[in-house]
């Protein structure tokens, strides 16, 4: 692929701007740990929901929808929009609670729910296991895709790409900390949205394809099309597929499976972006627009490309005539996109190829800030340095930044398909979500829970990884692995939680003091407390119907536009009608019911406390 002038005028554009960005925040968040990774709890919701779409926005995203159009179809998507129902109990229930916490990253949160050494471990160990081993799995995933588009639209060996990819990344990122990634993600969506609804009209419109009418008349786009998958539980195979693309991520997955960015209770970067809002509305507001970007925006320009790349790369051994200078064992379905980039024209080829860029800075500097916000925060400050000072947390930050990004870039090395990082990473948290949901709300879940629950999943995913391994041709299906990890580790951790020593009085009522979460999960904690003339300004109530409904009301509102795209693209207009009053029906209701589920403006206060 040739890149031209104007294409490169437009890399190099957005590359002076990152570093220009970086330069000019740098002095302001090197003050102290605050600011460097919380942008000094001060950001708007616009600007925080925009920076979680952009970093949800990876180099490897529209690689992963390519390959699951690809290979599942349209309906394949069900695996990650599912995660939409995580994503609204998080906007309806859980932003405001982690806004009012106070911690500054989402494992602090250990020692405020929980006390004593079990504790302090369990926040120790999960700022190693969360900060070094999943941030380097999810970065490594993302350095993959870098890599398969280099090696296509650049002619860049693996090792020539990690090296331009990281050496960028990480000036820019240990340059600006936090506020120089949200500000240069609220540009990048904007280039990344044009450039991909861009691509997609070209594409689409290719000779070999025909238009839209020429990509829905072709026999191998028809079988894909179907938005709602057509199961079939005759055969093994449509039992497999329907498993694993429907009936598992619609009733489990979204609840029992910890995915970066849809974390179930929130968590991760996620959790850091409500952190640094400006209050707990502000909070809820940006985690709404992450949802409705991510799920209702965005995703229709990549399934387009993916379908068209089926009518121009039919199959694997096409895509390998067509980069016959791709290592082999690189040449999945995901390399599909890549590919088809290179039709495109001077101009739009560098805005597309910019916002690749961009994707891949903006998730690995969210990365790098997230995980090293782990290792200063929760690990050397806590642990190994109690008393250092401000500049010498930057410093350590910075260092941190450096190392995580060269351990992700090895570890890419030895990864093949983006599609595969993402099952491993749907198994490695399996289980988990449904403790990370009720510890909010159930007094008697403990750090044991906790660290049970972490091990099994981590063990139990590991162990089918290396038997898949060794015997691929003896090994369970995905989605039976799936309920396994699930099934083990919910056991494991409700039995830690009901059997192992509760958490102290004091700490409970230290954590319900703080947070307010309301609901008879906390009763025994709350009366008891109160006899002995404790929380005597709390209450028990809480919010739950309302929140329901409002959960229901966005995911309504969410899904019925995205499918009121696909319906108008396809021409079915009846259809898309239906659609349009779902949509506006279910945005009244989301509108009503916002004022009750929002949170509290943190400029109201009362008795010294927030309220």
């Amino acid at each position: 692929m040739q890149l031209q002038w104007l294409d490169w005028v437009i890399i190099g554009g957005f590359f002076a701007f990152s570093l220009i960005v970086g330069v000019l925040v740098a002095r302001r968040v090197g003050k102290s740990r605050q600011d460097f990774f919380l942008s000094g709890r001060s950001q708007p919701w616009w600007l925080l929901g925009t920076s979680m779409v952009a970093t949800t926005f990876a180099a490897d995203t529209p690689l992963l929808v390519t390959s699951i159009v690809r290979e599942h179809g349209v309906a394949g998507n069900w695996q990650w929009w599912s995660f939409l129902l995580t994503g609204m109990l998080t906007v309806a229930v859980y932003a405001k609670l982690w806004r009012r916490s106070g911690v500054v990253t989402d494992v602090e949160f250990y020692e405020l729910r929980y006390g004593g050494s079990p504790a302090a471990f369990l926040r120790g160990f999960r700022a190693c296991y969360l900060g070094l081993v999943f941030n380097v799995l999810v970065m490594a995933n993302v350095t993959l895709a870098a890599i398969k588009i280099g090696q296509v639209m650049f002619g860049f060996t693996p090792l020539q790409t990690i090296l331009v990819a990281a050496t960028v990344t990480v000036i820019f990122s240990t340059l600006g900390g936090l506020t120089s990634v949200l500000i240069t993600d609220f540009v990048m969506f904007i280039v990344a949205m044009i450039g991909s609804i861009g691509a997609a009209y070209v594409l689409v419109n290719q000779p070999e394809v025909g238009g839209l009418a020429g990509l829905w008349s072709n026999p191998a786009v028809q079988e894909r099309m179907d938005i709602w998958p057509v199961l079939d539980f005759s055969t093994t195979n449509g039992l497999n597929l329907a498993m694993t693309i429907l009936i598992i991520p619609l009733a489990v997955q979204w609840w029992a499976a910890w995915y970066p960015g849809a974390e179930p209770g929130g968590g991760g970067y996620v959790a850091q972006r409500m952190l640094a809002a400006k209050d707990e509305r502000h909070a809820t507001g940006a985690t709404l627009l992450f949802n409705a970007a991510h799920y209702a925006i965005r995703p229709w320009p990549w399934i387009l490309i993916g379908l068209a790349s089926l009518v121009i790369f039919p199959n694997l051994d096409s895509l390998q005539t067509q980069l016959p200078d791709v290592a082999p064992e690189l040449v999945r379905d995901d390399l599909a996109y890549p590919a088809m980039m290179q039709r495109l024209p001077m101009g739009l080829l560098g805005l597309v190829t910019t916002s690749l860029i961009a994707a891949y800075m903006s998730t690995l500097s969210t990365h790098l800030n997230w995980g090293s916000s782990y290792i200063v925060n929760d690990l050397w400050l806590r642990f190994l340095r109690p008393k250092a000072s401000e500049r010498e947390l930057i410093v350590v930050g910075r260092v941190t930044t450096v190392l995580l990004m060269v351990l992700a870039a090895l570890l890419a090395l030895e990864l093949g398909s983006v599609y595969d990082g993402f099952l491993i990473l749907l198994k490695v948290g399996a289980g988990t979500g449904l403790l990370y949901i009720l510890r909010w709300f159930w007094w008697r879940i403990n750090a044991y829970a906790e660290i049970v629950a972490m091990l099994l999943s981590f063990l139990l995913a590991a162990g089918f990884f290396y038997y898949g391994k060794a015997y691929p041709d003896d090994q369970l299906p995905d989605w039976q692995q799936f309920l396994v990890i699930v099934g083990v580790t919910t056991m494991g951790w409700v039995a830690a939680a009901l059997w192992l020593p509760s958490e102290k009085p004091a700490t409970l009522r230290r954590f319900y003091r703080q947070v307010r979460p309301g609901g008879p999960g906390w009763r025994a904690v709350v009366v008891a407390a109160q006899k002995e003339g404790e929380l005597s300004d709390c209450r028990l109530t809480w919010n739950l119907p309302a929140e329901i409904g409002f959960v229901v009301a966005g995911c309504v509102a969410i899904y019925s536009t995205l499918f009121l795209t696909g319906f108008v693209l396809y021409g079915q207009w009846f259809r898309a009608f239906v659609a349009v009053f779902i949509t506006v029906a279910s945005s009244v209701a989301l509108r009503w019911l916002w004022s009750k589920v929002a949170g509290q403006d943190d400029r109201v206060v009362g008795d010294g406390e927030r309220v």
